[in-house]
């Protein structure tokens, strides 16, 4: 069966999250996308988390961002790379890269120069503060530009201390994802328009967006801190949440615990610590999985509190295929996120294990026309790998 993006060619300068992760959304619904690897290793993802040869096969075999990706090394400084580039460039749907701002430029693969060869291109910047700006040209990291978006406002603990979370909203969600979506509409337009261009993403711009709501619920009725939206310990040392806004919900919620004197609660904020108190010392009668078993069929907002390897194995994401077993030839059976978006036509696909750096040199070169010859003076210059 036909994949949704099956004939489009990602060229993927990234190296770290938001790019690999955006990579491999295209790549998971068919894209054809190509790693560039730089020649030094300290600058490749096992460089920079410093993995041995042996854990740096194991993480490429477990980690999803580089699945149904080619890989090839290049050296861009040089000008035989960068003409490797080029040649790969022409013929690309998409260009991806995650420098800091002013880097492609300063070694001659910038937008402007790519759209001469190929100006229908999608070319797609992602950083941390984007383009322009006062902060475009700071470094940082996405503890650093959800600070920078006021995520913290929201994510604090009871005294009012920032709590870190990993790194979701601004690598995943506000660049990885917002950046898969901005390359798609870009996709869109240029098949209805028949243009490319140049998208600018920026990971603190994507959780700005994602908080669009915060300023009105802060001035309101904040979600945090509401008996009725909250976690609660469970007799075995868990936690189980509870998510009932909704009147009725709520209702159904307090009958299923035969508290009906718990309903006029919900909105009265002066009631709040005794409410809390009351749902703290039922919640501790059951263990965890007693209580999900118990509101299965009580239309009430209820679920478990799991872990990551607990997630893993639930029914209901197994069922859904968003945790898959995957045979590998040297590691057996590995455990990967499966494709989160279910096209029914077009359903995205797993098709291979993260290449190791410049798997597919050769091949790539081939395919570009490259003689035995030239693929060779090439290695010897330095410029491929």
């Amino acid at each position: 069966m036909v994949m949704a993006l099956e004939g489009i060619k990602v060229l993927d300068l990234s190296r770290l999250a938001p790019g690999p992760y955006c990579g491999m959304i295209l790549g998971d619904l068919g894209a054809e996308v190509v790693r560039v690897e730089a020649m030094d290793k300290r600058a490749r993802v096992e460089g920079v988390l410093g993995l041995s040869d042996e854990l740096a096969e194991m993480f490429r075999a477990f980690n999803p961002q580089g699945r149904n990706k080619k890989s090839i090394i290049l050296d861009l400084h040089k000008d035989e790379g960068r003409e490797v580039f080029f040649r790969l460039a022409e013929e690309t749907d998409v260009i991806l890269e995650e420098f800091r701002p002013g880097v492609v430029e300063r070694l001659g693969i910038g937008y402007e120069k790519v759209k001469e060869i190929n100006p229908q291109v999608v070319y797609c910047s992602i950083t941390g503060y984007g383009q322009n700006g006062p902060y475009a040209g700071l470094p940082g990291h996405d503890l650093n530009y959800i600070s920078t978006a006021g995520l913290f406002s929201a994510v604090k603990d009871d005294e009012g201390r920032p709590v870190i979370p990993s790194n979701l909203m601004a690598d995943m969600a506000g660049g990885g994802m917002h950046a898969a979506l901005c390359i798609l509409a870009a996709l869109v337009a240029r098949s209805l328009h028949g243009v490319g261009q140049y998208v600018d993403c920026a990971m603190t711009d994507g959780v700005v967006s994602l908080m669009h709501l915060e300023p009105l619920l802060q001035r309101t009725e904040s979600l945090s801190g509401l008996p009725y939206y909250n976690v609660y310990e469970t007799r075995d040392g868990k936690w189980f949440s509870v998510g009932n806004v909704e009147p009725w919900l709520w209702e159904n919620f307090c009958r299923a615990l035969d508290r009906e004197d718990l309903i006029p609660m919900q909105r009265d904020t002066e009631k709040y610590p005794e409410l809390s108190s009351i749902l703290r010392e039922i919640f501790k009668r059951k263990t965890r999985e007693e209580w999900f078993e118990f509101f299965k069929d009580k239309d009430a907002c209820a679920a478990p509190v799991y872990d990551i390897d607990e997630a893993g194995r639930d029914p209901h994401l197994r069922a859904r295929e968003m945790f898959v077993d995957l045979e590998h030839e040297k590691f057996g059976k590995i455990t990967q996120v499966g494709i989160s978006m279910k096209l029914s036509g077009t359903p995205g696909r797993i098709r291979s294990f993260g290449a190791s750096p410049g798997q597919h040199t050769e091949d790539i070169l081939s395919d570009l026309g490259y003689s035995r010859e030239e693929i060779d003076a090439l290695r010897d210059n330095g410029a491929v790998a």
